[in-house]
This record gives structure tokens, sequence and C-alpha cells, in this order.
């Protein structure tokens, strides 16, 4: 039996890569480029951080907020494509990536989970203001109960801390969790730890050849409605 669903934000709510369009305005012909290299510097910073200090039970001293690895990251793709990035371009892209779109269906499935009171909560490397905004620019405020942010150990996903913090704040066994990722890095790490998993496989790919496959699989949001 499933008791929480908890989802991860970046990939799964809210489409990392709207920011292309924004991006496409103002270096054309880099849009895409850019959107997608920066996304996987900012998820290579996030795993450096973490490997780098994994056992010391205060998080990593080396830890930076992801608002903090996204600005780095974007500050990087930049100079790697050769591209200019003004104070004024770097605040646009940024403010863009604090009220990133939300997939279509994504409103409806939380809007229906919400009334028939299965209990829902987002885990996600973001730090707590930048999820803060994309909550509320996708008109998701008061659809989750409860928003966990790695912050509160300094470890991002997918070491074991950060998953735990479900544990942490919720009286639930790890096998009545529903954990829902569009990354597949994340599904796999929270299928190690011990979750329910459904990977949101929204481009058709094949999943890693590393380690279980997730306990579920689809191609949108509406099909974990299936599954409660």
């Amino acid at each position: 039996m499933i008791r929480l669903v908890v989802f991860d934000a970046y990939g799964t709510l809210f489409d990392v890569y709207s920011v292309s369009e924004l991006a496409e305005s103002l270096f054309p012909g880099h849009g895409s480029a850019l959107s997608i290299l920066w996304r996987d510097k900012q998820i290579e910073y996030s795993r450096l951080i973490s490997l780098s200090d994994p056992l010391n039970p205060m998080g990593s001293r080396h830890y930076q907020s992801f608002w903090d690895l996204t600005r780095l990251a974007l500050q990087y793709s930049c100079q790697r494509l050769k591209l200019e990035l003004t104070p004024v371009i770097q605040k646009q892209l940024m403010d863009q990536y604090s009220h990133l779109q939300s997939f279509p269906e994504n409103l409806e499935v939380l809007q229906t989970l919400k009334q028939s009171g299965m209990r829902c909560a987002i885990l996600s490397n973001g730090s707590p203001e930048m999820l803060t905004s994309a909550i509320h620019s996708a008109g998701m405020h008061g659809l989750i109960d409860k928003v966990l942010s790695v912050d509160e150990v300094r470890q991002f996903k997918t070491s074991p801390q950060s998953y735990g913090l479900v544990s942490d704040h919720y009286r639930t066994d790890v096998r009545e969790v529903l954990f829902v990722s569009s990354n597949s890095w994340d599904a796999l790490g929270a299928t190690w730890f011990g979750f329910k998993t459904f990977w949101v496989n929204r481009q058709g790919m094949p999943f890693e050849t590393l380690g279980p496959r997730p306990s579920y699989s689809g191609n949108n949001l509406r099909q974990i409605l299936d599954l409660l």
C-alpha cells in the first residue's frame, strides 16, 4: 500500500529546459545547447560536493546551495560556449530558473491526489527559496504537504542522507513511499534506498544499466494515479 507520494522537483514537476526559450532570445543559435550544458554542469557540481565529503555527520564542508550551484553552472556553461554573460543577462536567466514552467499534466495530477486525501511531498536538491518560487509560480501552493530540501542535511541526492529526510519527517515505512522522478539516476538512488519508485520517462530513454529498475515507469505523471 502506498501512503505517501514524494516528488522530485527539477525535471519532474518543473521543466528545467524551459529556460532554453529565453536563452535562445539572448544567445541566438545557442539556447538549446546552453540549457543542456547548464543542467548537466549543475548536477555534476552537486555530485562532486557530495562525493568529496560523504561521511561528515554535519553535511559536506564543501556544500553550497543548489541556487549557488545553478548560478556557477550557468557561468561555466557560458564560458564553455564562449557566450558573454553580463550581470544583466545572468539575472534574467536566474530569474527565469526560479519560475520554471510546469509540465502540462502536473497541476491536474496534484489536485487529484489532494482531493483523494493522499499525502504528497517534494524532496529536492533545490534550496527552500527557489522551491517556494517555483511552486507559487506554477500554482501548486496548497497541493504539497511538505517541501523537503537537502539543505537540511547538506548532502545532495543520491546520498542516503538526502532520501532519509522523508523518514525524518514522516512516520512511514519506506516501502509505503512512492518516489516519483524523471531523472533516471534519482529513481535508481531512491530504489536503492528502499522506496517504491516511478520513473517519468518523458523522452523514451533507456533506463540505466546499473542497478535495479524502478518499480514502475511511464511517460507522464498521470500514470501514477493508476497505482494508488
